[in-house]
């Protein structure tokens, strides 16, 4: 492997790479396009959302082979980019798993907006996610407005649900998270 430092051009790194990285307990990065990102906490509404989502796929989720994961597990969005969604729905078998630190093949993402990462979110990674061949659903979630865009994959391509305050039907895992549940404050 190519030192990571050197004097001249920086030199990008492949996904690989990257997931060898031990950023430590208190730094998290993503890979964007062979450059690493440094990523920030979120603000409360946005853990108390994105705990939110965990909690009401769990329950919905148990017994039908699909999981829900948090943020700490990354997906690959091509092979100089590694993204850690806010929270992602696996539904593949233990040997479908390419290592114990990403997924290999995600069923639907969330995303939880956040006034820096909006942009981003609704526009290059929303790309990078739809580029994937397992994926089904791009749900984001504006804990501020408390609105939810739901982007799915059909026949034709991929089709965007209007902004709005709405329950979240995924036809792709036959259940649906009532915005009570997803916004909820206590």
């Amino acid at each position: 492997m190519a030192p990571l430092l050197s004097l001249g051009e920086p030199r990008l790194l492949t996904a690989a790479e990257f997931l060898q990285i031990d950023f430590g307990p208190d730094l998290k990065a993503e890979l964007d396009n062979g450059t690493i990102r440094m990523m920030t906490g979120g603000l409360r509404d946005h853990a108390r959302v994105q705990a939110n989502i965990l909690v009401a796929l769990g329950g919905r989720l148990r017994g039908s082979g699909c999981r829900p994961y948090g943020s700490d597990i990354a997906i690959l969005t091509h092979d100089a980019a590694v993204r850690y969604p806010d929270v992602t729905v696996d539904c593949g078998g233990p040997g479908d798993l390419g290592s114990d630190r990403y997924l290999s093949a995600p069923r639907i993402v969330f995303e939880v907006l956040s006034p820096s990462t909006r942009t981003i979110d609704l526009g290059l990674k929303k790309a990078e996610y739809q580029a994937l061949a397992s994926l089904q659903a791009i749900v984001f979630v504006d804990p501020d407005a408390e609105l939810v865009i739901v982007s799915e994959r059909s026949e034709r391509g991929w089709f965007d649900s209007l902004p709005e305050r709405r329950d979240i039907v995924l036809p792709a895992l036959n259940l649906t998270l009532p915005h009570e549940e997803i916004f909820a404050r206590d």
